[in-house]
């Protein structure tokens, strides 16, 4: 297995700076064709949406259907997947931004019954309790 940065990844995706994105596409088209999965940490994912909505504006729903592309892709393997998948369906559905949904998942997933947070925008989500 091989790791992927978020700059690699956006390069992927986006595109924009054409000689990195064929750079890119060749890296992660040799890991696959060598057997091995291209990595994906949830720090790269969260750095990832950060990156889109900030520098590209990508709009909520247009980076939610970059994730859930993600997760489908075989050559990728996401850290804590099922993890990230619920983050990236509360991401798409909830007011909040999607690193606070991948906290809460996480907490969830270790016994937390809520997260305790200032960010008005999670007042819907029962993972969260606003303080």
């Amino acid at each position: 297995m091989s790791g992927l940065d978020t700059n690699v990844l956006i390069r992927y995706v986006v595109g924009d700076d054409e000689k990195q994105a064929r750079e890119a596409a060749a890296c992660i088209r040799a890991i696959a064709a060598s057997g091995k999965s291209c990595f994906i940490s949830c720090i790269v994912l969260c750095e990832f949406v950060w990156v889109l909505e900030s520098a590209y504006a990508y709009e909520k729903g247009e980076i939610a259907s970059v994730l859930e592309k993600l997760l489908m892709t075989k050559q990728f393997e996401i850290q804590a997947k099922d993890i990230v998948r619920q983050a990236v369906h509360d991401y798409k559905t909830g007011a909040g931004d999607f690193a606070d949904y991948l906290i809460g998942r996480f907490n969830q997933d270790k016994g937390c019954d809520i997260t305790y947070t200032f960010d008005r925008a999670l007042k819907k989500c029962p993972l969260f309790s606003v303080l």
